[in-house]
This record gives C-alpha cells, sequence and structure tokens, in this order.
C-alpha cells in the first residue's frame, strides 16, 4: 500500500471498553500515505518496547511470522535476537486477509481470539484499483467482485469482537487526486456500502482510514470525503497506517479532523513510529526507511478521551515493498524486523 466515544468522558471511555471486550501517485504514505486486563497505569508512552502481552484485549497471533522467527533464532542459538524479536511475536498485530477469499484468515484469527476471550484487529484491504498502481496495487476486479469479498470478509467475522480498519488509503488517494476521478463515484459508493455490511455483525467496530499527517496536511479536506464513505455509520477513523508519524504529531491532527467531523474518535497506527518519522523526508521516506522503531505497544487504554485504541495495524517487519532493498510488499523481512525491535525504548 501507499502508504492509513459519572462525567460524559468517562461514560465514552466505558462504552468502547465495554464493546470492544463484549462485543500511492507518489505514494500515499510518502509525502503523506481499556480492556479487562489491561495495565493500569494510563497511557503507555510512546516507543515503549513490547513485552508480553498476556494482559492484553487484543488477540496475539501465535503463528505469526514475528513468532515463527522466534522459533527458528532460538533452535539456531540466537537467543538475543530471538528475545528482541519478543517485542514483535507477543504484541497484537492486525490481520490482512487474502486478496483472494479472505474468509479463512479472518476465521483462524476469530477461532483464536474467541479462544482466549479476546478482540481481534483486522484489515479490509481490497477495493479496486487500489495504491494507484504502486508497490501494493491490486485489489478486488470491480465492485461486484469487491462486494463478495468484503461480504464474506464480514460473514467469517460473524458475532466475534472485531475492530476493522477499512481500506488503508482509499480516502487520501480520493483527496490527493491518485485515484482516477472515473473510479472516484464507485470507490464512495463501495466504502460507504462496506461500512453498512461491517456494521451488521453485532460486535464489530469499523474505522475508515484518513491517512497521515504528512501526507493530507489539511485535515479540512478529509472532511466531505470521509462523510461520503460513509464516517457517519463508522465507529470513527484511523490515521498513520503503515506510516511514521509520532503519536503527539497524529492525535494533534486527530483532534483537529475530529472537530470537524463533530466528535468523531480515531485509532492510531503505532506499529513502526518510536522513533518518528525518516529525517529530511524524501521522496518514497515511507518505504522501509532505515533507522526506525517499534512505537507505544497496542492498548485500549490511551489516555485520551478520543483516542479509542493505539494498534499495530502494519505488521512490523513486514516490507512495504522492493525499495531500498526490501523484498515485496507484506512479505516477511526479518532483518528490518529485528531493527526495529533493537531500537525501541525498553521498559523500566
Amino acid at each position: 500500500m501507499s502508504g492509513n466515544r459519572p462525567s460524559s468522558r468517562a461514560l465514552l471511555m466505558w462504552a468502547l471498553t465495554a464493546v470492544l471486550l463484549a462485543s500511492g501517485c507518489s505514494s500515499g504514505r510518502s509525502e503523506g500515505p481499556g480492556g479487562a486486563g489491561e495495565p493500569s497505569s494510563g497511557a503507555v508512552r510512546r516507543g515503549e518496547a513490547a513485552a508480553p502481552s498476556s494482559g492484553s484485549a487484543l488477540w496475539v497471533d501465535p503463528d505469526s511470522a514475528a513468532a515463527r522467527q522466534v522459533e527458528e533464532y532460538e533452535a539456531a542459538g540466537r537467543a538475543e535476537d530471538a528475545k528482541l524479536l519478543r517485542r514483535i511475536s507477543e504484541r497484537p498485530a492486525a490481520i490482512w486477509p487474502s486478496g483472494e477469499d479472505p474468509a479463512g484468515d479472518v476465521a483462524r484469527a476469530v477461532r483464536g481470539a474467541a479462544g482466549e476471550d479476546r478482540t481481534v484487529v483486522l484489515v479490509a484491504y481490497n477495493i479496486p484499483h487500489r495504491d494507484c498502481g504502486q508497490y501494493s496495487a491490486g485489489g478486488a476486479a470491480d465492485g461486484d467482485a469487491y462486494r463478495r469479498w468484503l461480504d464474506a470478509f464480514a460473514g467469517a467475522v460473524g458475532d466475534a469482537r472485531a475492530v476493522v480498519v477499512l481500506e488503508p488509503d482509499a480516502v487520501p488517494h480520493l483527496v490527493d487526486g491518485c485515484t482516477a476521478g472515473a473510479y472516484a463515484q464507485e470507490r464512495y459508493r463501495l466504502l460507504s456500502e462496506a461500512v453498512d455490511r461491517l456494521k451488521r455483525q453485532p460486535h464489530t467496530k469499523v474505522y475508515l482510514d484518513a491517512g497521515n499527517p504528512a501526507w493530507l496536511k489539511d485535515p479540512g479536506k478529509l472532511v466531505e470525503p470521509l462523510r461520503r464513505a460513509g464516517i457517519g455509520r463508522a465507529d470513527g477513523f484511523a490515521l498513520n497506517v503503515a506510516n511514521f508519524q509520532t503519536d503527539e504529531v497524529v492525535r494533534a491532527f486527530g483532534r483537529e479532523l475530529s472537530g470537524l467531523l463533530g466528535g468523531t474518535r480515531f485509532v492510531v497506527d503505532t506499529s513502526r513510529n518510536g522513533a518518528g518519522p525518516l529525517p529530511g523526508g524524501g521522496e518514497e521516506a515511507w518505504c522501509n526507511p532505515p533507522g526506525r522503531a517499534l512505537g507505544t505497544p497496542p492498548t485500549l487504554r490511551t489516555g485520551d478521551r478520543l483516542v479509542d485504541a493505539y494498534l499495530w495495524v502494519k505488521r512490523p517487519g513486514e516490507s512495504d515493498g522492493t525499495c531500498r532493498g526490501g523484498p515485496a510488499a507484506g512479505t516477511w523481512w526479518p532483518e528490518y524486523a529485528l531493527g526495529l525491535a533493537r531500537r525501541a525504548v525498553s521498559r523500566p
């Protein structure tokens, strides 16, 4: 991809936790793209290293590429590397289901999460003409194919507790003009329909992707596009998916956009923003930039009334694309993963 509600405040925070627990062109990312048992110490710090997730309300995939890599390192006697990668393997990260048939991937994650009484985080990423022909080009063949794919995705979620980040880059690429005008009306319609279809599942939260502050610097430009895409019927928007903007910068942008949307809440991808964006920026600063670090571990306890969660939407250690010597987009890259983990700030 190019790269992603007794005070009223207390009631809003309780409601979120209860539901979650009970229930481009020049790539967009380049210049832009409480749950029970969690720590009770308030918001975690940006860049804090990942520790075992035994208290997390979010599901950790025990068969992730990171988990398998830890096993390989242990078998090879690379104990220190295995220890570092546990900062990734033992934290919840989103599942990105197959663009062919999502049901199998979703069903496996749902079963795992249900067995541990946790919430699964999923990404729906298969909109037609996605990524404007860049590193993650592709998506469903047409609108009808997308509807079938999304229906299979939602059906596999069933009545599980799920958070879905809907179509990273899809709205921002409409705003920056990367998505051809001929496809705009269909995309708005598909996104709006996707929100409605996913919200038919009783315990599913849906967040429409709204890019990141370095991509679309004026949040006002996102307001009408998000409304047309169904934000009014979603649970909020997602920011910083697969990008590196700091928590502070993203929260400030999110608060401004939220105000323009009447108080809409949002989630933040903190998977790789522990060291912030690549200094100096430049073309493809979003694509496998060196020197980055894991960010705030996933949590529902954000300490911010507008931020529903910090999530690892982009799976740390998976390549952004074939830039800087990386493998194809979405492919596990252990050397990059080790770098992210090694540079993460440790817990005291």
